[in-house]
């Protein structure tokens, strides 16, 4: 299918505007297709001029321009050119659509549990002419009518408030403006919870095996949604405008969610099926107040193009956490941010395809898709922290105001909302957003002091630029510095040129932890000095609040991924640390990331297996103590579930008996056990067959499979690779968790001729799945745990090779680059080992 271009789309909207769309969709017509009838109506500004249409259907039964038939057959490359315009003009396109199973266009997905059927769209980025014939980009926006015919017992939700007016037929109110990507329709026998807020609707729906579980967690999703709407409406000083506000939990869903104007759509996962782990209900808190914030900086007001992805991402990102701090009674928004959520944007930083936050070059739709990272989420979002600091609070939100309501229902540009900025804040900003907004990469900071005895003689703090991205950033930011587990003394600096004396630290006591960047207010890598860093083996748990204690795990975590912290000394830090944490946050995220990093390749072999113990020796430590709460039994039980060789406390877990407190009645946490089995080669494919004959939930059937995956034997690894590249039509969600369980770091001598294999055809994706599902997958296959230069030198090759999507590239290009990280940290602390 043709790739739109940048050039084409601003040609095609100098050239018509839509006035409206009329979509007819039957979804009555069996498991693989449905109906799509569309009717636009759309003005030429020069009469007799071309243009085109997209769709991409199974079968076209007929297309008409202004009454006149235009030929099927005509359709090339899922475009219908129209020709001769009129002023006024009216196209009409009835045709036949195919069901995704790769989470784009209309996905349709049947539970396994109950054999009921499940359908919703996503019109992202390129996927809406698989729904619909439409003029598909951002600013040719427009009011939708829409009717939906499907089976009796299903419920129907939209874009526009549903209306069921006959058994098995809806029609959805009309729309305000909207852009082609937000389009969508929700249909199946989901059930659904409504609450009311502030004169708006509220609905919360689920596939039906999880009834049970929305009644018990519905409470918390609704506070959430009423307390983020209370807090933007006093922030925006605009009010929800889309109608009924509906929250569907679907399953198979790519993303994390989408913010389809009043009907918002999530990764079902959201729902626990056991335990209410704290750091996930957070996170789900967060998600929920994103996707609402874009009901403003996305909905209201959007983009035009997709190099200005930002003013839609980093905003959200941006006022979701500023909500859940503020008006909710989730905590730890801050120290999740940091902790999670700027770990995954400096990699993408440091990743050779890291980009500027705004004005990223995206000639075409698919090339801005790969712009979905962690620049344009966190890192986008800590620049706009940067902002308030910079202008000031009062000024920010009154900009913000601005340009919500001076753009509402329409498109704009960076500049359309700098310039709002300028105006409230009376600052010129042109240096600031090219600094911060326009140049890539991470700063690296560091503190150098000269000392005298047990004082600080000098102090300075230096800046350094990401080699090959000049830039002369402007950092607001904090030091301090800790003795004995208490703050000694703290200041604020202002830093704008490389080097920042410090002269308010002459004369202070040397601290045995300095902390630059102790507050995490700033973008950029910590560099810790030597003593530091020592000392922070014991001295990270002693830190005074768990905010300092994220920017130092920080510092510690991302000095490691570049090279510049031993991972011997994380590891003991951690051990030493995370036993005594009382922060849910880090004691989830401190254990997964270290744990995922150090086992995953940044020890040698003997080194993991002996970390592996002492991991599972202190998570058993903490699960014995009498006083364990909630949080921490959850991060032991799973960190044992994780790296324990004991197969009789294993299979006591997979089973349910004797399962640790905080997660007793966990069927994931069962399933945790059983593939941690699977991976040491204690259970068969027969077991794990046996086990999904006592749940057949449709997480069960993917843990099922990536715990097949993990067997560590020649006929598991063929049977998972079939599965993925033998044409098994599996689902997006299907062939991430076989893909999930191939390469597995104890098992690098069976899957070594997997490396070959995978660089060979990893290309084939592209074919089966579309853009983001074929570069998720792309990632979540990747050989990472073969940490060999032969790996990197396949990988290599493998980029410069013909024929691979923009989206599978851009993955191996920063998979590889992430595989030499740890090549180049094995070679400088374990140079024997490769």
């Amino acid at each position: 299918m043709a790739i739109l271009q940048r050039t084409e789309a601003e040609a095609r909207a100098a050239l018509i505007e839509v006035t409206s769309y009329d979509v007819d969709l039957d979804l009555d017509r069996g498991d693989t297709e449905f109906g799509s009838v569309t009717t636009i109506r759309f003005s030429a500004r020069q009469p007799g001029e071309s243009t085109f249409l997209d769709l991409k259907a199974a079968r076209v039964g007929s297309i008409t321009l202004n009454g006149t038939a235009v030929d099927p057959a005509a359709i090339d490359d899922g475009r219908v050119t129209l020709t001769d315009l009129a002023a006024d003009n009216e196209v009409h396109v009835a045709a036949t659509m195919s069901y995704s199973r790769d989470g784009e266009g209309l996905h349709r997905a049947v539970d396994p549990e109950d054999g009921k059927a499940y359908v919703y769209g996503m019109s992202f980025m390129d996927a809406a002419p698989r729904m619909y014939a439409c003029f598909d980009q951002p600013d040719l926006k427009a009011p939708y009518d829409v009717r939906v015919r499907a089976p009796q017992d299903w419920v129907v939700a939209g874009n526009g408030d549903a209306t069921r007016t006959a058994p098995g037929e809806w029609t959805l109110a009309t729309t305000k403006p909207i852009a082609t990507y937000f389009f969508t329709v929700c249909a199946g026998p989901y059930a659904t919870v409504t609450d009311e807020h502030d004169g708006i609707h509220l609905e919360v729906h689920v596939r039906a095996a999880l009834a049970k579980e929305l009644d018990e967690q519905a409470p918390d999703i609704f506070q959430v949604t009423k307390q983020s709407f209370d807090h933007y409406h006093r922030l925006f000083g605009v009010r929800y405008p889309w109608g009924d506000y509906h929250q569907f939990f679907v399953p198979e869903f790519n993303a994390g969610a989408m913010e389809n104007p009043g009907c918002v759509t999530f990764r079902d996962t959201m729902i626990m099926r056991g335990t209410l782990a704290p750091d996930h209900l957070l996170s789900r808190a967060n998600t929920i107040a994103h996707e609402m914030a874009h009901m403003w900086f996305g909905d209201l007001v959007t983009l035009r193009w997709w190099d200005d992805l930002w003013l839609n991402e980093s905003f959200a990102e941006y006022m979701a956490g500023r909500a859940v701090e503020e008006a909710t009674d989730h905590d730890e928004s801050r120290i999740a941010f940091s902790a999670q959520r700027k770990t995954w944007g400096y990699a993408a930083d440091r990743a050779p395809s890291t980009h500027p936050i705004a004005g990223s070059p995206a000639p075409d739709a698919l090339s801005a898709l790969t712009n979905f990272d962690g620049i344009s989420y966190a890192k986008g979002a800590s620049a706009l922290a940067q902002l308030v600091l910079y202008v000031g609070d009062d000024a920010f939100v009154a900009g913000v105001r601005d340009y919500l309501s001076r753009h509402a229902f329409g498109n704009a540009t960076l500049a359309d909302f700098l310039g709002a900025m300028e105006k409230a804040s009376g600052r010129d900003l042109t240096q600031w957003s090219e600094q911060w907004l326009r140049t890539s990469g991470a700063d690296v900071l560091q503190v150098h002091t000269e000392t005298d005895g047990d004082t600080v003689a000098e102090a300075e703090l230096r800046r350094t630029p990401p080699a090959g991205h000049p830039a002369d950033r402007p950092h607001v930011l904090d030091v301090a510095g800790y003795t004995d587990g208490a703050q000694i003394w703290r200041t604020q600096v202002e830093a704008a040129a490389d080097v920042t004396p410090l002269g308010e630290l002459t004369g202070r006591e040397v601290p045995q932890i300095l902390l630059p960047n102790a507050s995490d207010e700033t973008w950029a890598q910590v560099a810790l000095d030597t003593a530091s860093l020592e000392a922070l083996r014991t001295g990270l748990r002693t830190l005074p609040d768990s905010g300092t204690r994220a920017a130092a795990w920080s510092a510690l975590l991302n000095g490691m991924l570049t090279g510049g912290v031993d991972p011997r000394l994380v590891r003991d830090s951690v051990l030493d640390f995370w036993p005594a944490e009382t922060s849910f946050t880090l004691l989830a995220y401190v254990a997964s990331q270290s744990r995922g990093a150090l086992l995953g390749g940044y020890l040698p072999p003997d080194e993991s297996t002996a970390a592996a113990q002492a991991f599972d020796d202190a998570a058993r430590t903490m699960l014995a103590a009498d006083d364990v709460s909630l949080p921490a039994g959850i991060a032991a039980a799973t960190m044992v579930a994780h790296t324990t060789h004991d197969e009789a406390t294993l299979r006591d877990w997979a089973d349910g008996r004797h399962t640790p407190a905080a997660l007793e009645g966990d069927p994931d946490f069962r399933w945790l056990a059983i593939r941690r089995l699977c991976t040491l080669g204690a259970l068969t494919a027969a077991d794990v067959d046996s086990h999904l004959a006592q749940d057949r939930s449709m997480s069960a059937v993917l843990d099922g499979l990536t715990a097949k995956a993990s067997i560590p034997t020649q006929d598991a690894k063929e049977w998972a690779w079939h599965q993925v590249f033998g044409g098994q039509q599996l689902s997006n969600y299907e062939a991430g968790a076989v893909l999930g369980g191939i390469f597995r770091p104890s098992q690098i001598d069976l899957v070594r001729p997997y490396v070959a294999r995978y660089f060979a055809q990893v290309g084939s994706l592209a074919q089966t799945f579309g853009g983001m599902p074929a570069e998720q997958l792309t990632r979540a296959g990747f050989p990472h745990v073969v940490v060999e230069p032969a790996t990197l030198e396949a990988a290599r090759a493998a980029i410069d090779g013909e024929g691979l999507s923009a989206g599978i590239r851009r993955a191996l290009i920063d998979q590889t680059a992430a595989l030499e990280e740890r090549i180049t940290s094995r070679r400088r602390y374990f140079p024997d080992s490769l």
